[in-house]
C-alpha cells in the first residue's frame, strides 16, 4: 500500500550569529541556529492540553524512518488529571488506530517517561499553536516532530521547522499527508486505550 509522504526542504534563512546584550533576544528575522533549536524557559502545561497532529518529522533512524512512513496520520493530547500528566498518541494505519497511553513527568522545558530513557524537550517556535519536540535517547538526539492544531502549517513555519531539522543535523523533513484523516479522539481514562510504556523507543 502507497502512502503519500513529502521530504521538504528549506528556503529559510539564518543570519550569522552576533554579540548581543541579551543572549535569548529573538532577532524578527531571520534567526540563528541558536536561537531555533534552544528549548523553551519552562512548559506550561495549560499551553499544552487538546490535540495537535503530527504535521513532519526528521528521524536519524533509517528503521523509525520506515515505521514512520507506514503510518497515515498521528496526533498527540496532554491531559493532566488528579494524581498525573498523561500523553495520549494515536497512530492511524489504513483502517486501524493505534492508541498508547503513557504517564509522564514535566520538567523544565520538557518532559521524561516513568518506564524508559527518553528525554523529550519542547524548543522555540514561532508558529503560535505549533509544538517543536525532540527526542533524545542518552543524549543522542533521535527524533524531531512538528506538531500543530492544524492539518498544515504556513510555507514560513513549514520553512523555520525545516531549518532547525538542519540545524540540528538532522535530515530534510518528512511530511504527513493532511488529507487523510485523524483517527478519534480517546480519554487517558478510557479502559481501551493501551499503555506503551514499554514501546516507547519504536512508537515515539
Amino acid at each position: 500500500q502507497h502512502f503519500s509522504m513529502r521530504v521538504f526542504t528549506s528556503g529559510f534563512l539564518l543570519a550569522p550569529t552576533t554579540g548581543t546584550n541579551n543572549p535569548l533576544a529573538i532577532t524578527p528575522s531571520p534567526l540563528t541556529c541558536e536561537d531555533l533549536v534552544r528549548p523553551l524557559d519552562q512548559l506550561d502545561l495549560h499551553h499544552l492540553e487538546g490535540r495537535r497532529a503530527l504535521v513532519a518529522g526528521s528521524l536519524s533512524d533509517p528503521a523509525h524512518l520506515e515505521h514512520f512512513k507506514r503510518r497515515e496520520s498521528a496526533s498527540i493530547n496532554f491531559a493532566n488529571e488528579t494524581s498525573k500528566t498523561s500523553i495520549i498518541r494515536v497512530f492511524g494505519f489504513g483502517d486501524s488506530c493505534e492508541y498508547l497511553n503513557s504517564s509522564i513527568r514535566l520538567e523544565g522545558s520538557g518532559f521524561t517517561f516513568y518506564h524508559n530513557n527518553l528525554t523529550v524537550t519542547v524548543l522555540y517556535t514561532s508558529c503560535p499553536d505549533c509544538l517543536v519536540i525532540r527526542f533524545d535517547n542518552e543524549s543522542k538526539l533521535l527524533r524531531l516532530y512538528l506538531f500543530s492544531r492544524r492539518r498544515e502549517v504556513e510555507q514560513k513555519e513549514m520553512e523555520e521547522f525545516s531549518t532547525q531539522a538542519k540545524c540540528l543535523n538532522m535530515p530534510p523533513p518528512v511530511m504527513m499527508d493532511p488529507t487523510k484523516e485523524l483517527c478519534p479522539e480517546q480519554t487517558s481514562s478510557d479502559p481501551a486505550a493501551q499503555t506503551g510504556e514499554k514501546r516507547e523507543g519504536q512508537k515515539a
